[in-house]
């Protein structure tokens, strides 16, 4: 993959795994916040963190040599503008507040570069608001990740009717060098939720009728869904750990961690 320049815009505990995954695979990465202190301790983080670059090279993900190379290529700032000068893709990952998101697309389609695609890791909010917001829809796509997203291989490719199949490729090409498996979905904005977390929140909405009619206890259901379909947690351990963030810092939401988390 050719080298290409990606902003990450918040750096909480997605934003600054989304930079870590990104420069990991080889992109020139800027993490960008209006807080310089969250930048200090993303900074920390991608490091040292328990899913930084030190516990790669430690689990023998990294050579020291790859994990040096990608943090050469990973800085942080808070100056927006000069960060999206030459960038081919932005990542929003602020949070979840769709009137934040929606000023912000407006911004980056005012600031961006003419060709920049932009995408957001939310995961379940109209992309086809923020695009609109943005002035270049075409260009516009979501992107949803999973925390923690050095780990997770969700890589959920949300796409809009106008969206242009270059924007999509240029996507779908990132995820796969930063050892991601995309999928693309189409959206429909009437409704919360990309095709993951629909699925997943309609088997957690029944769970908890099982649970309501006293058929099956939480721990029960749990361990059924376990042993029926190998998955790594059931559905409420999961909701659990989704609302403690996995148990690397509290700024992920839950709607971020709802993909089956990994042993790993």
């Amino acid at each position: 993959m050719t080298e290409r320049k990606v902003v990450v815009i918040g750096a909480g505990v997605m934003g600054s795994g989304i930079a870590q995954t990104l420069a990991t695979a080889g992109c020139s990465v800027v993490c960008t916040d209006l807080s310089r202190e969250q930048l200090e301790r993303a900074a920390t983080r991608v490091v040292s963190g328990r899913y930084g670059f030190d516990r790669g090279v430690e689990r023998g993900k990294l050579s020291e040599d790859e994990a040096a190379a990608a943090q050469h290529r990973l800085t942080f700032s808070t100056d927006l503008s000069a960060a999206l000068a030459g960038a081919s893709v932005v990542v929003e990952a602020v949070p979840e507040q769709l009137a934040l998101k929606v000023e912000l697309f407006g911004e980056l389609g005012r600031r961006a570069d003419p060709g920049t695609v932009l995408a957001s890791n939310t995961s379940g909010f109209p992309i086809a608001a923020l695009a609109a917001a943005s002035g270049r829809a075409p260009l516009v796509l979501g992107w949803h990740w999973a925390s923690p997203a050095p780990v997770q291989r969700l890589a959920e490719i949300a796409v809009t009717p106008v969206t242009d199949a270059s924007a999509i490729a240029v996507v779908t090409d990132l995820a796969r060098a930063c050892g991601k498996n995309p999928v693309v979905v189409r959206e429909n904005p009437q409704v919360w939720g990309f095709v993951a977390n629909r699925v997943l929140m309609a088997a957690l909405r029944e769970a908890r009728t099982i649970v309501d009619e006293g058929l099956a206890s939480r721990a029960d259901v749990d361990a059924l869904l376990r042993d029926a379909y190998g998955w790594p947690a059931g559905l409420f351990a999961m909701m659990e750990g989704a609302a403690e963030g996995w148990g690397d810092g509290g700024d992920s939401s839950i709607r971020h961690t709802m993909a089956s988390p990994t042993g790993s």
